[in-house]
């Protein structure tokens, strides 16, 4: 089963519900049409959990879903995209 990931418009970010109120976040931003993937975060206390790749699935599935092409600044999410050849489709840049 797919984790479902909230697109908080408002902070231009993803956002991976965890625990109470822990949150793991991938801080995005639109250029030229395109989802640049900037910055992840996962609670310092989830590390080394597989939070992050949890969060990387369910953006790139999502945006995916929704036809986006997506540029990967961020090193966690470029180096997700390089391991799983399905989402190479969708990089630029």
């Amino acid at each position: 089963m797919a984790d479902e990931i909230i697109n908080n418009v408002a902070m231009k970010r993803y956002e991976l519900p965890i625990a109470d109120d822990a949150v793991a976040v991938t801080y995005y931003g639109i250029e030229d049409g395109r989802v640049v993937l900037r910055h992840t975060e996962v609670p310092s206390e989830y590390g080394g959990q597989g939070i992050g790749k949890r969060l990387a699935h369910a953006v790139f599935e999502t945006l995916r879903a929704d036809g986006k092409r997506v540029i990967a600044k961020c090193p966690f999410m470029a180096s997700y995209a390089a391991q799983h050849p399905e989402y190479a489709a969708m990089l630029d840049g």
